[in-house]
């Protein structure tokens, strides 16, 4: 009994952390994971590499049937005289969350799973990937967005003209600062998650880790477009908002189009330090 009674007493003070967090965890001088080596800035070798080419049209058809769905999700609500009888904001919010969520899952083992420009650029700034393989992802996933946008307007181009196309604009009683601010925002919030779900460290900490991956991912997409869609309908994704302006080609659709490139890829950008100097930062050892 005054076994037992000592374990009681000790409880899970018996036995201490072993594994530090947090800042501490990096200075040890013996790490429990293995950091990926930077990418080279180009990389001749994968252009004649099979995977190379894969994983481009993974992104392609990714972002193809990503804005097949949600864009046919935005007409259906805008078609309808009273949202009550559509699913409204949340169910656009949540067609774009969903998708990102399922085809991340889909393609994370074959291209990562980017399926966005401002995440390409976010990722090759931190050095995760090639000049080379950058540049290739987002030249596929924006002609993946075009022909998702395209098909949507072959199947019914009357009401995609009637309806917007989904492209988005900035919505009346809004600044373009407005409109870019948003687009900052929440395009950090998405790279901001992409980098924390995908972390090397986090991964070999704890197992679940790249299982879970996209749903986070998925679930920030959620929710920047439940805040920003009154705004500027949500861009935070370049190629997006290219596919839905390219095919239905009406000035509304060019006026402001600038800033659903700059707003993105500043958030992106500055995701991306984030992340790098702030988050991963290996701090100074004292002598």
């Amino acid at each position: 009994m005054e076994g037992k009674e000592e374990d009681v007493r000790l409880g899970a003070n018996r036995y201490r952390e072993r594994q530090p967090i947090g800042t501490a965890a990096q200075t040890q001088d013996t790490k429990d994971y293995q950091e990926p080596p930077p990418a080279p800035l180009f990389e001749p070798g994968e252009l004649s590499s099979w995977s190379f080419y894969r994983a481009g049209i993974a992104e392609f058809v990714a972002t193809f049937l990503f804005l097949y769905i949600t864009v046919l999700t935005v007409m259906g609500v805008v078609k309808s005289p009273t949202k009550c009888s559509t699913v409204g904001i949340q169910g656009i919010a949540w067609a774009f969350g969903g998708m990102i969520f399922a085809l991340v899952y889909c393609t994370a083992g074959i291209s990562g799973g980017h399926i966005n420009p401002a995440v390409t650029f976010g990722l090759f700034l931190a050095r995760k990937l090639s000049l080379t393989r950058a540049v290739f992802y987002i030249i596929m996933q924006c002609l993946g967005a075009i022909c998702g946008a395209a098909v949507v307007k072959g199947f019914q181009k009357g009401q995609y003209e009637r309806l917007g196309g989904g492209a988005n604009t900035i919505s009346s009683g809004y600044s373009k600062g407005s409109g870019l601010g948003a687009e900052i925002v929440g395009t950090f919030v998405l790279v901001y998650t992409v980098f924390s779900a995908t972390d090397a460290k986090r991964n070999a900490r704890d197992s679940h880790v790249p299982i879970l991956a996209p749903l986070p991912i998925g679930f920030a997409v959620f929710l920047v477009h439940l805040a920003t869609i009154p705004l500027t309908g949500t861009g935070i994704n370049p190629a997006r908002s290219l596919g839905a302006a390219l095919i239905y080609n009406k000035d509304q659709a060019w006026d402001d189009h600038w800033i659903f490139w700059v707003g993105p890829f500043t958030g992106a950008a500055l995701a991306a330090l984030y992340h790098q100097i702030v988050i991963r930062a290996i701090p100074f050892k004292s002598k």
